[in-house]
């Protein structure tokens, strides 16, 4: 249809923006087109997306230019970085400058910024309570999404700032599955004691994203907080024996002794989880599974994802 509006989507290669082309392209009654935008346009999952109808755009978020040429004549964009891919906050900010500048730039009507908390709102860096990284920041990959919120609204853009959570697929493909102890048996560990871990499967943060561009102008200007569910790492432990049909054990170590795990991103993982432990009914109360399921009405709980996903979980 001629007449359908284009959603330029950042990371469409990737998890989040993935889910939401899917959702769009899936969808045959959307009013809307999908415009993938990725920096490999010959991947197999670029590819992909081209079969299923989108149209497939180059640009680096690293080059102003790019991304002004890739939202071109768009109607609105999905817009989020990957620290994991560099681990620079900086590098995060300055990407998502050239986002909220070339959103401007093209005229959008409607911006959708895949962001976190800044922590430091709520723990300043002088509280002592957890080491201080790279000099100014308590969880970086949190605290330059949450820093960048502002150049979005700064720039007057009609945005809405979309806070995420957890992915479950961090089970597959992060590292954090069940892992065999020395005593034989598998265990999952978080250094969250029995707090809630707000969490989603990371397609559904694309199609809550969907819901969200659905709804047109009635969430500009807002921030909304989405979840799939709110299980504390027993409860995930408990699910996981289910699915798994062997025990899982649930291991709550002392922040410290997360930090001190010495993988890529130990210190930072550490500080995440314990600023989700020790403002937890924040965290929670910002992530709401009302909206979410409104937003989403296929929305996944933990038990519905475990049963699609349990054999792409690495058992160690």
């Amino acid at each position: 249809m001629p007449d359908k509006k284009i959603i330029a989507v950042i990371g469409a290669t990737g998890a989040q923006g993935g889910g939401l082309a899917r959702a769009i392209l899936n969808d045959k009654n959307s009013s809307f087109d999908v415009r993938a935008i990725t920096r490999k346009v010959d991947s197999d999952k670029a590819v992909a997306l081209k079969n299923l109808g989108a149209e497939v755009v180059y640009a680096d978020l690293d080059n102003e230019e790019s991304v002004k040429s890739a939202f071109a004549g768009a109607y609105g964009a999905f817009c989020v970085t990957n620290f994991w891919e560099h681990f620079s906050p900086e590098k995060e900010l300055t990407q998502a400058g050239n986002m909220a500048k070339a959103a401007k730039h093209a005229g959008l009507q409607h911006v959708i910024w895949s962001t976190l908390d800044d922590t430091r709102e709520l723990l300043p860096i002088s509280d002592g309570r957890m080491p201080v990284l790279m000099g100014k920041y308590n969880v970086p990959h949190f605290d330059a999404k949450g820093e960048a919120n502002k150049l979005f609204t700064e720039f007057g853009l009609p945005a809405t700032l979309l806070n995420t959570v957890f992915y479950w697929d961090n089970l597959i493909y992060f590292g954090l599955g069940p892992k065999r102890g020395e005593d034989g048996k598998l265990a999952i560990t978080f250094p969250m004691g029995d707090a809630k871990l707000p969490s989603i499967a990371a397609e559904d943060i694309g199609k809550c994203a969907y819901g969200i561009f659905k709804k047109g102008n009635g969430f500009i200007g807002k921030t909304i907080g989405i979840a799939g569910g709110h299980p504390t790492g027993a409860e995930m432990a408990s699910a996981l024996t289910e699915a798994l049909g062997q025990e899982v054990k649930y291991n709550a170590v002392p922040p410290d002794v997360y930090r001190s795990f010495g993988f890529p991103g130990a210190d930072e993982m550490g500080n995440m989880f314990q600023f989700k432990a020790d403002f937890n009914d924040y965290y929670c109360g910002s992530r709401s599974l009302e909206i979410s399921r409104e937003l989403n009405p296929e929305l996944q709980d933990f038990k519905t994802w475990l049963n699609k996903n349990k054999s792409l979980i690495p058992i160690e």
